[in-house]
């Protein structure tokens, strides 16, 4: 086994040393022009990752008309969309049983139906827009490797079952996962069909493109600083709010169709930049983990740190030894999180969350290199497939995700002060983000759909503990489920479910 530097000095523009993905994503990464003074447009979005642009290219389809300008620090695709896993998933990290526990069956059983479609709305949205995001739906392979894993799994069929979505997860025995994926000590899996595998910088620089092509505006190289409210009294026209929900609006008509358009200056919401203010009917806040450097939403969101290694493409022998022909996206049933996927050019992908939460939700480019963290993930990849043994290493990345204090993503509007907002994925953002940016479309456009009534709509999750709290309870959780895998591990038995880390990381 060979580690190699992180993504290579050579790379034709320092910003794809970001990660592999920016780095192939054949596209021109010089920034766009940076906001040069102030301006006012209909809406105001923070953020050209998967969501902003989602978001955009959304409002734009419904609305042609509208001025939309994408705010964003960097370049299209810097954060997370340009570095994540590569799964287009139809999963959550939220589970049916507490969905339902909090919002009903009915309400679980709609998100798991949403995102089940958001999975081939991306490819459709993807191929409408000219975008080639190497799509391919192979599903997922959640693997159970040993005995210690299978009550997990049990677990998680029971509860598909239970749900009514037994057509949507297939158990496989020893032999059937060989068949399929050949890990060494896997005692059975769950084949999960609603996920595909696609090549993300290619998306987010396509989708980049597709919104400029629509009308709206990027600016790069342009720092959000702080965000403020409309100072509008009433809610925009078109909507009012529901009663007993301060924040949830409901469409006077299903089918409004009036741009959310207004008066210039005084009275909008407000992005402000150091080069200017960026003042709109709607200020849409899609920054994910980054969200917490704002003060407003320091505590939303707690910024865990992922971290993904890449190996050299692969011979056809090497892939003879190991399968993998159907390109699933594969994870095991650890508690502290693994993924795997295969990109278009014929590598392995090993992403895993070990590295640790840094004091006072620091995010910081250094923090996107964790030797230790990504020194293991090599070592998980070669015990997961020995016969990769000696494999070389090309590249490694990471960067945060944003994990809500109840695991639940928040789609928000509020029109009256003209806010709205999408985040707290945890690290299943690349269909989430989809599914948000037609939700908050419809919401801002004042359509009432099935969308706008997912429980995920004006949820607010409880702000994360103050400073020290905060940095050790997330280390124990971290340190204490690390220690229960390994324990696991070693004594083919699974985890009781009783300890208190296990308790507080429920979802």
């Amino acid at each position: 086994m060979t580690a190699q530097p992180t993504t290579p000095d050579t790379a034709p523009d320092p910003r794809a040393r970001v990660s592999f993905w920016l780095e192939d994503a054949g596209d021109d990464l010089s920034p766009r022009p940076p906001l040069d003074g102030s301006i006012d447009v209909n809406v105001a979005i923070l953020g050209a990752g998967f969501t902003g642009l989602w978001t955009a290219l959304e409002l734009l389809k419904r609305e042609p008309s509208l001025r939309v300008a994408v705010v964003e620090r960097e370049i299209a695709g810097f954060g997370a969309s340009g570095r994540n896993g590569a799964w287009c998933s139809g999963e959550l990290n939220i589970g049916m049983d507490l969905l339902a526990e909090r919002h009903g069956t009915e309400a679980a059983k709609a998100v798991r139906r949403a995102m089940h479609d958001t999975v081939d709305e991306v490819a459709r949205a993807a191929a409408d827009e000219g975008i080639d995001a190497g799509f391919r739906k192979g599903g997922t392979l959640l693997v159970a490797r040993g005995p210690a894993e299978m009550p997990a799994l049990r677990a998680t069929a029971e509860e598909y079952e239970r749900f009514g979505f037994g057509d949507h997860c297939r158990v496989l025995d020893r032999d059937e996962l060989n068949r399929r994926l050949r890990v060494d000590g896997a005692a059975g899996a769950l084949h999960l069909p609603d996920c595909a595998a696609l090549h993300p910088g290619r998306l987010v620089r396509g989708l980049a493109r597709a919104v400029e092509r629509r009308g709206g505006t990027i600016f790069e190289q342009t720092p959000v600083t702080s965000f403020s409210a409309a100072t509008r009294t009433t809610p925009v026209a078109g909507t009012r709010t529901a009663p007993g929900a301060a924040t949830r609006t409901t469409p006077v008509a299903a089918t409004r169709t009036a741009p959310v358009a207004g008066p210039a200056g005084g009275g909008r919401a407000v992005l402000r930049t150091p080069t200017g203010d960026v003042r709109a009917e709607t200020v849409v806040l899609a920054g994910e983990a980054y969200l917490a450097e704002l003060p407003q939403l320091h505590r939303q969101l707690l910024p865990i740190y992922s971290l993904i290694v890449l190996t050299e493409p692969l011979t056809d022998e090497q892939w003879a030894a190991i399968g993998w022909s159907g390109h699933e996206c594969v994870s095991s049933f650890r508690l502290t999180i693994d993924y795997l996927s295969r990109t278009p050019d014929g590598r392995v992908l090993f992403g895993g969350r070990g590295a640790p939460y840094h004091f006072g939700s620091r995010i910081d480019p250094r923090f996107d290199r964790d030797e230790t963290t990504h020194a293991m993930l090599r070592r998980m990849l070669v015990r997961w497939f020995p016969a990769l043994r000696g494999i070389r290493f090309t590249h490694a990345w990471g960067g945060p995700l944003g994990m809500p204090r109840d695991w639940m993503p928040s789609f928000s509007f509020d029109p009256g002060a003209g806010i709205a907002s999408a985040r707290g994925y945890t690290g299943h953002g690349v269909a989430t983000s989809n599914l948000a940016g037609r939700t908050l479309a419809d919401l801002i456009t004042g359509r009432r759909t099935a969308l706008t009534e997912l429980p995920f709509v004006n949820h607010r999750s409880r702000d994360w503990e103050p400073e020290p709290l905060r940095w050790m309870g997330a280390r124990f959780v971290q340190l204490s489920l690390m220690r229960l895998d390994r324990l696991a591990e070693r004594r083919g038995r699974a985890p009781t479910g009783r300890s208190l880390a296990e308790r507080l990381a429920r979802h």
